[in-house]
């Protein structure tokens, strides 16, 4: 295995070069089908929307749906299976943002939202709203918006933001549970997520909410309004909409065990490790209050003969309560006897820092969206879309900073003369010192997206060789701009001046004569005596760490669809198209992060203690990159009538080819071929489908910048001691596209005879991922392979003796992901029950993960299974109840959200007594169990009158608290993947329409 260390990459050329690619690519696409309009005589005709709108009740099993097939095919004759949600759908479950809406939906697993990401400083993926099905990831779900692509909104995950659509006018989602990269290209491995729009939307219509917590937090306000007409006797049509929805978020808790406002849930789970491996006990032990032995809150001498005095936030001396009844040894390993390795149980648990990240981030959107268009004649239009979005988000990852390892001279004029006076009588001159400086600014993440999207297009009808013929073209252009500052960042190299601290000329001055030279002012890192401006300004300075990122997608497409003849079943549809796009980003960050390629400037002088090579804050330490790539594509599709009589029903084949032609990638090809049988029983059908689908590499595997995460307390085997260090996460140019092997096969019964208004079915699904694309060995790994001499070249990859150690690791094609599973739903419509003036729907939706088997493809590493772990996104089941029950006049809904128990993690062998060896591949816990959860919704409608409906819902009504997903650190310790960790949530609205 060739082990690659992270090189910056060079800059690449400027997006000049697309609208040269497209406008010809465009010309070409516009052209073909101009020419053989004329070629043939067309008559230009008004619009035929392949799509058909669906029905304004909850009965979706009967639904149209194309999004699985770029030929029209009714409700569930597709062959990929495919659920949709109806625009009264979404406006029952009352939420601001339609995401939180469909990831409810039990197919979408892991997908990333404003509960997850809290606790990240690095990834820019904070209030980042995009799908993954399957636990695929969000890079192996396509979402679009009407059929159409649009530009990713992270450089990390090449997956747009669903905050950054229009909403309001948005009249079904189509949610394609099974590959479809031969219909519509790149990254659509578990699925496709379709936005659908309403493009003849008549009148004027708004929407107002509120909502808070039961706790009094994440207060939203959400205000939309939509309008459109016809003029020109209906000729030209305009609609707008705009959006405007603030929330505060949950703020982060404090340190200890005081989650935010109230909440009582959090209590510092871990998996505490024991150190033993073959004394016939579990090797980790799940329990909670755990307490760190490397730190306390306001100082810990951490080893050596001083180990175990702490300081009280005045400064003053005191003996650290050891939970365990932990005694320390006072050695140079710090050793506490009676507790575990690194932690005790219980004690003083003040400086615990789990709770102190953001639960919620908060975010603003706000959303401008017009859409125009003409009718040539009766058949044919010409449009364009404008859609100008903003997402502003923060949080906070952690509280103070980590300082589990610091080295203070005795000498030092901050120590208490106490603890100085045993320096000497103990043979030291100098101590370990573990705090979580209280007394220091948190960091504060503000994260911006900005969406700037337009497209251009026609569609409509013609008729050629006698038939007639659909077809749609467009070119889009979209841009998106990210910027990301990080507020209150540690400089390491200055902290660490800053700390060691002596007396010259009576007064108090950091020791390093250049470090003085350069404005520092010493600190005071025992107790909690806050810092001066100035000490703060040195430390953590106004001008933090930053990125600028652009990124521009340009699509020129063009499809055509038809029946061209009939064969003796019935008429043969045929689609086929064309695409070319253009990708392109630059990233620009802070020469501290980025090192010197970033010139210094005002705001970020040089400093002789930082390194030139970057990387010098705390976390954060974001890079410069650049890259591009095109791709052009073509695809044909074929829906052909096999047999067609009462006897034996109506059996369909549909085939489809699509190849794509990478400029950095190379060739690669997907198709399908799909059956779908009609029995000659009742609503009885069968449907199946094989398809080869594929994800090309995106910008953020090819040129991405490296982002920089900090690993504390990472163990240096050539040493045996733990440091902080840097893991850099490099992208690769060289990856290739990741390929799946995907099957689906089902039973559905549609509104059979004996029980009308009844719809099921039942989807097996089989996906067999190669040459996934996924972050090489771990640091851990690199730094193993290089200790034990089984990959000498993994020693080039990182530097653990400097003043800012690092690994380098970097991406790669060598996994493989197998998943399969089942999934079920089921809708029942009951009119008028119990003989009142209503309808009742009851609707179910589940889904059972079978398999989830990962394959690292790395030296020394074991498959692992998924599927069933609650710490992770794929729990065996998740389900969705829906019973909803309207009139002309209120509606009501209940709902049950669920997930089965799991478990912590499928390599844990359980045990108490007579334990195995535990091993690094299957260590051996005492309680390996994860409870699922059940969350309660309750929503209502009211009509007014004259178009006016008050709502309202409750999120969550038992305020369910998550279950604790212990690490094997205090980290946050909770799944917001599958948990809950708001809490009740209540919603209050109103809805017109004029």
């Amino acid at each position: 295995m060739k082990i690659r260390n992270v090189t910056q990459k060079p800059v690449h050329e400027m997006p000049e070069r697309s609208a040269h690619y497209l406008k010809r690519s465009l010309r070409f696409a516009s052209g073909s089908v101009l020419a053989l309009a004329l070629a043939t005589g067309c008559a230009y005709a008004q619009e035929a929307d392949q799509t058909t709108s669906a029905k304004p009740d909850a009965d979706v099993g009967t639904v149209v749906v194309v999004t699985a097939s770029r030929i029209v095919s009714r409700g569930f004759k597709a062959p990929t299976p495919t659920t949709s949600i109806s625009a009264t759908d979404i406006a029952n479950q009352a939420q601001p943002n339609i995401f939180t809406t469909i990831v409810q939906l039990p197919s979408l697993q892991g997908s990333s939202g404003t509960a997850t990401n809290t606790f990240s400083t690095s990834s820019g993926q904070q209030g980042l709203s995009s799908f993954a099905l399957r636990g695929l990831g969000v890079s192996r779900t396509l979402t679009l918006l009407d059929g159409q692509r649009v530009v990713p909104a992270n450089i990390g995950t090449g997956a747009p933001d669903i905050s950054l659509f229009p909403q309001l006018l948005v009249k079904r989602v189509d949610v394609v549970n099974g590959g479809a990269s031969a219909s519509w290209g790149s990254d659509a491995v578990g699925g496709v997520v379709n936005f659908i729009t309403d493009k003849k939307f008549e009148g004027f219509k708004g929407n107002f909410e509120v909502g808070e917590t039961t706790y009094g937090d994440d207060k939203q306000g959400l205000f939309q309004v939509a309008f459109g007409k016809s003029f020109l006797s209906g000729k030209l049509h305009t609609e707008f909409a705009l959006e405007y929805h603030t929330e505060d978020g949950v703020p982060a808790g404090d340190f200890g065990e005081r989650a935010a406002n109230g909440r009582d849930w959090y209590r510092s789970s871990t998996l505490v490790n024991t150190g033993i491996t073959n004394n016939g006990s579990p090797q980790f032990v799940n329990v909670d209050h755990a307490q760190s032995i490397t730190y306390s809150k306001y100082g810990l001498i951490t080893s050596g003969p001083l180990q175990g005095i702490a300081f009280d936030q005045s400064g003053n001396p005191y003996n650290f309560v050891y939970g365990s009844n932990g005694v320390p040894q006072k050695d140079a390993a710090g050793t506490v006897a009676g507790c575990y390795v690194g932690f005790c149980v219980g004690g003083d648990t003040s400086a615990n820092v789990g709770v102190g990240a953001t639960l919620q981030s908060g975010i603003i959107r706000s959303n401008f969206y017009n859409r125009t268009s003409f009718d040539l004649n009766a058949d044919n239009e010409i449009y364009f879309t404008v859609n100008l979005a903003k997402v502003d988000t923060h949080n906070q990852p952690n509280p103070g900073f980590t300082e589990p390892g610091l080295t203070i001279q005795c000498s030092n004029p901050y120590v208490p003369a106490s603890i100085s006076a045993q320096c000497g009588p103990n043979g030291i001159t100098s101590f370990k010192l573990g705090t979580v400086t209280p007394f220091l600014p948190s960091i504060r993440v503000n994260t911006e997206r900005k969406q700037e999207r337009f497209v251009v297009g026609a569609d409509g009808k013609f008729d050629a060789f006698g038939t007639s013929w659909n077809y749609d073209a467009y070119y889009q252009h979209g841009k998106e701009t990210s910027d990301i500052n990080v507020h209150n960042l540690l400089l390491k190299a200055r902290f660490t001046a800053a700390v060691d601290a002596i007396t010259l000329n009576g007064a108090i001055v950091c020791a390093d004569p250049v470090a003085r030279a350069n404005g520092c002012q010493p600190i005071n890192v025992i107790g909690n005596q806050t810092p001066s401006a100035s000490a703060i300004a040195y430390l953590q300075p106004a001008a933090g760490a930053f990125q600028n990122t652009i990124q521009t997608q340009d699509v020129a497409a063009v499809s055509v669809s038809g029946e061209p003849f009939s064969l003796w079943a019935g008429p043969v549809s045929i689609a086929f198209g064309a695409e070319g796009r253009r990708e392109w980003y630059r990233a620009v960050a802070d020469p501290y992060g980025n090192g010197t390629s970033s010139p210094y400037n005002d705001d970020y002088p040089a400093d002789p203690l930082l390194s030139t090579s970057g990387g010098n804050f705390y976390a954060g330490n974001y890079r410069n990159g650049t890259g591009s790539y095109n791709v052009v594509e073509a695809f044909l599709e074929f829906n052909v009538p096999l047999l067609n009589s009462d006897a034996v029903g109506q059996l369909n084949l549909n085939a489809a080819g699509r190849a794509e032609k990478y400029s950095t990638a190379g060739n690669v090809q997907a198709w399908k071929v799909g059956f779908t049988w009609d029995t000659p029983f009742s609503g009885l059908r069968f449907r199946t489908v094989r398809s080869q689908d594929v994800r090309a590499p995106n910008l953020n595997d090819l040129f991405g910048p490296t982002t920089s995460t900090n690993l504390p307390n990472f163990t240096n085997p050539f040493t045996n001691t733990t440091l902080t260090i840097s893991q850099n996460s490099g992208s690769n140019p060289a990856l290739k596209p990741e390929i799946a092997q995907n099957f689906n096969f089902g039973v559905v019964l549609a509104n059979p005879t004996w029980a009308p208004r009844f719809n099921a079915s039942i989807d097996y699904y089989d996906i067999k991922l190669t040459d996934a694309i996924g972050a090489g060995p771990n640091a851990t790994q690199l730094v193993q392979y290089c200790f034990d001499g089984s990959v000498p070249a993994a020693c080039n990859t990182f530097d653990l003796t400097g003043a800012n150690p690092y690994v380098n690791v970097g991406s790669i094609n060598a996994a493989s992901i197998r998943t399969s599973g089942v999934d079920y739903e089921v809708s029942y419509q009951v009119p008028q029950p119990l003989g009142l003036q209503g309808n009742l729907v009851l609707r179910a939706l589940a889904t059972n993960v079978r398999d989830f088997t990962t394959i690292p493809g790395l030296p020394g590493t074991v498959a692992t299974q998924s599927a069933g772990q609650n710490s992770g996104a794929t729990p065996d089941w998740k389900a969705l109840f829906v019973q909803s029950y309207s009139t002309d006049t209120y509606s009501l809904t209940l709902q049950e959200r669920w997930f089965s128990d799991g478990v912590i993690g499928t390599q844990y062998v359980v045990c108490s007594t007579g334990c195995p060896v535990s091993t690094s591949n299957n260590p051996t816990i005492d309680n390996n169990s994860m409870p699922g959860a059940t969350y309660v919704d309750l929503a209502g409608s009211y009509n007014i009158g004259k178009g006016v409906v008050a709502y309202f819902k409750i999120d969550n009504m038992f305020d369910v608290a998550p279950t604790p997903l212990p690490q094997t650190n205090t980290g946050l310790d909770i799944n917001p993947a599958l948990y809950d960790t708001i809490g009740r949530f209540y919603h209050a609205g109103l809805r017109f329409t004029f």
